[in-house]
């Protein structure tokens, strides 16, 4: 591994986090990111990493976005922590510098597979899901709220069998759990049905993940939610796959399976003041993923013939959300409530 040049692209929470690990590990690792403030202050005083009990500071080596055509070497693999929407694009950007030979990794939300393979090309794409949880408002400054020992990473081919999987295991290994699986893609549907559960309706009501499970209504629609993206995971030929550590008979259960993952993601890998990546998007004006994550779970129940109401409702407020005609409230419950139970269309 100590051999390997590798490039974070999308240098964020997670992004600098890991690349601060990875660089720390001894890794030759260049983070590049578009934020300009976070990057000029990563080149002065390195990145920071507050976690539950220790702080960390990585001298690290770091480009902007606009300076990645002055490169003049390649990497042997690249990590995506771009936002899922920006994969394609940030894909292309890195394809010039990774070898011919490398291997890219969509470590993110959202199903960003087919985006990296049709780039790259599928002998060089590589599928992971992750769970982290971080927040970052300060430039150079994350708030890890799940140190290495909390995280939690499933890695696999896209679609052939090679060295490449193994190596980006091994990378992620230095940043928490790091796990092989033979079914990608199921996994990052895993990983999809438990952010179609809690990203949008946590954040939607302003709350922690933690404080929103305090509200009985607000915890069934969210199970809902999550139970539609369950059956049309299951509806368009995926299987049900355990992830966040657990294992197959954890998940035997077709019925249990989305509390069980809501119940672990919450005792395992949050805090108490933990917020969804979405809630943090909103906070900073930002657009979020919630296309990526409950309006797939529209598109593809649709083809399946399938209908998810809960998820349409939670496309709907994101929309206003993003729009700015309303903000993150308790209000919204009663707004999720009501287009839950309205007539259902479908949302381009």
């Amino acid at each position: 591994m100590n051999g390997l040049s590798v490039a974070v692209v999308g240098a964020g929470a997670n992004g600098a986090s890991i690349g601060a690990d990875l660089t720390n590990a001894g890794i030759t690792t260049t983070l590049i990111e578009q934020w300009p403030a976070h990057v000029e202050r990563m080149r002065e005083s390195g990145v920071t990493v507050n976690m539950p009990g220790r702080s960390v500071n990585t001298p690290v080596r770091v480009l902007h976005f606009c300076e990645v055509a002055t490169l003049r070497e390649q990497f042997d693999i690249v990590l995506l922590l771009v936002k899922a929407y920006d994969t394609r694009w940030a894909a292309q950007m890195i394809e010039p510098y990774l070898r011919m030979d490398g291997f890219m990794a969509g470590v993110q939300n959202g199903m960003t597979i087919d985006a990296i393979s049709d780039v790259v090309g599928t002998p060089r794409t590589i599928g992971c899901v992750i769970e982290i949880s971080s927040t970052m408002y300060e430039p150079g400054v994350v708030e890890r709220h799940s140190g290495p020992d909390r995280s939690w990473f499933a890695v696999g081919d896209a679609g052939h069998d090679g060295e490449g999987a193994e190596q980006v295991r091994g990378l992620l290994a230095h940043s928490g759990t790091a796990e092989l699986v033979d079914d990608i893609r199921s996994t990052k549907w895993m990983k999809l049905i438990s952010n179609a559960t809690t990203l949008a309706a946590t954040a939607s009501v302003g709350l922690s993940v933690s404080d929103s499970l305090k509200l009985p209504e607000l915890r069934r629609f969210m199970i809902q939610a999550g139970q539609e993206a369950l059956d049309t995971a299951l509806a368009t030929g995926h299987s049900i796959r355990p992830i966040f550590g657990l294992t197959e008979r954890d998940v035997e259960d077709p019925a249990t399976v989305v509390e069980t993952l809501l119940d672990t993601l919450v005792g395992g890998f949050t805090l108490p003041h933990t917020t969804t990546t979405v809630l943090q998007d909103w906070t900073k004006g930002r657009r979020s993923e919630v296309g990526n994550v409950n309006g797939y779970v529209l598109e593809q129940s649709a083809e399946a013939g399938l209908s998810a109401p809960a998820n349409q409702a939670l496309v709907d407020l994101s929309r206003e959300i993003e729009q700015g005609s309303i903000s993150p409230s308790l209000d919204n419950l009663a707004y999720l409530l009501e287009r839950r139970d309205a007539p259902q269309r479908r949302v381009s």
